[in-house]
């Protein structure tokens, strides 16, 4: 199985949709992604996502599935510098205190304990499980039991956040590593595969991350993600 991320494009994040830019670039991507063989389209409920979405959508004939829980993630909490924001802070750590996310444990650092992202994280993590469960993958510890011996493409258009923690949850990252070295631009394609070997213990692939060739002449340049409302 293969599940291909795609971020939002360009958002008007007051009214909660895409620019004219954005348009552009989810219409790119829909001509992008016309021949992955994509069989369902999932998105977040938010406005920019599931207007990205759309485009596919329409081009492939095919409906949107909504996923409430891939709504963007909110950060925060008492004391925590930045305004809690994930991607700000994992690069503090990495580049000023010199933190080990493989040997310390993150989720105890003051910029993370007591941090909303981390109750986002948990719960995306959780109810993603649930749709893998659907597809025939049972997530246990850092692998995955396969039942299933079909082949089949998915679609997930979401956030930078949203994103961020399922990548950091089927990888098996740490979720403060995943946003310092894994940021992605908009409308780009990020594709998993998941071996199909029914009755076995299998690990997903990067086959394909942060792909934005569809845009270059629309817009280039990386944008960190913003707060939710």
């Amino acid at each position: 199985m293969r599940i291909i991320f795609v971020r939002h494009g360009e958002p008007d994040y007051a009214n909660d949709c895409l620019t004219e830019t954005g348009r552009k670039q989810a219409e790119a991507a829909s001509r992008r992604l016309e021949r992955e063989g994509i069989e369902e389209i999932y998105a977040s409920p938010m406005g920019r996502a599931s207007q990205t979405a759309a485009f596919t959508a329409q081009r492939l004939g095919l409906p949107v599935r909504t996923l409430s829980y891939m709504h963007e993630i909110s950060w925060g909490g008492p004391g925590i510098p930045e305004e809690g924001h994930p991607w700000t802070l994992s690069d503090w750590m990495i580049s000023r205190e010199d933190f080990d996310f493989f040997r310390a444990d993150w989720r105890e650092h003051p910029y993370f304990k007591g941090n909303a992202a981390v109750r986002y994280l948990d719960e995306i993590s959780e109810k993603f499980d649930a749709l893998l469960l659907e597809q025939g993958y049972r997530h246990e510890g850092t692998r995955y039991f396969c039942d299933t011996d079909r082949q089949k493409t998915i679609a997930v258009f979401s956030h930078g956040g949203s994103g961020a923690c399922v990548l950091s949850h089927l990888l098996a990252l740490p979720f403060p590593y995943v946003c310092t070295v894994l940021p992605y631009e908009f409308t780009s394609v990020t594709v998993l595969e998941f071996p199909v070997c029914k009755g076995e213990y299998v690990h997903p692939r990067i086959e394909l991350f942060n792909d934005a060739a569809h845009i270059l002449d629309i817009s280039s340049g990386l944008k960190i993600q913003q707060k939710a409302d």
